[in-house]
């Protein structure tokens, strides 16, 4: 009898142990090195890729909200290679928004969140995104293991997160050119902060 209960007890033990090793191994397999991302675009190829790809500027940010860059004047299309200039000197900071959408853009590697006002679903949008350069490496990284927390894995599917999760942002006011494949259609501008820096609250 006593045999019997320890070739039970081995055979469960095992299969609890196969189990939790698939589990661990099919997590690491969803996991995605956010500072190992291959663009599929040339650079040559993506808008005003120099100006975008920038590192944000020591300093004092301008508090704002999404509402404050939705509103913005939207002036004349930049050219494909135009440098910053006017509004996107500035560093904001956006100190309460909500993420609504998650994804990293193929094309060039930057981790795209569209984020709103209020947790409301069909609130109006704006873009933020951090780029593939090195210098936002760690960013990326804490980014990917605050959305996992929250059961989210950051990768090149565009994920709509329900519910939306509370954020701070801070990150230079970029123009971006009009193009359908921008985002959703609750985005409401061509303005983004890019680059930028989003910490889950």
């Amino acid at each position: 009898m006593p045999r019997r209960f320890l070739l039970l007890f081995i055979t469960v033990s095992v299969s609890a142990l196969l189990l939790l090793l698939w589990a661990c191994g099919s997590t690491r397999e969803k996991q995605v090195d956010l500072c190992a991302c291959d663009p599929t675009a040339p650079a040559s190829r993506d808008y005003r890729t120099v100006a975008k790809h920038a590192d944000l500027p020591p300093g004092t940010a301008t508090e704002i909200s999404v509402a404050d860059v939705l509103n913005f004047d939207v002036g004349m299309i930049p050219a494909a290679d135009a440098a910053r200039s006017g509004r996107e000197l500035r560093l904001f900071h956006i100190a309460h928004a909500f993420a609504q959408l998650v994804w990293v853009v193929p094309d060039d590697c930057d981790i795209h969140v569209e984020i709103s006002d209020t947790a409301d679903k069909a609130a109006p949008r704006i873009i933020v995104e951090t780029p593939r350069n090195t210098s936002f490496c760690q960013s990326r990284q804490q980014l990917a293991g605050q959305f996992n927390a929250h059961g989210v894995i950051i990768d090149n599917n565009r994920q709509e997160l329900n519910p939306p999760l509370p954020i701070d942002v801070r990150g230079l006011a970029f123009q971006d050119e009009p193009h359908v494949t921008r985002g959703s259609a609750l985005v409401g501008t061509v303005w983004e902060l890019h680059p930028a820096v989003v910490t889950v609250q």
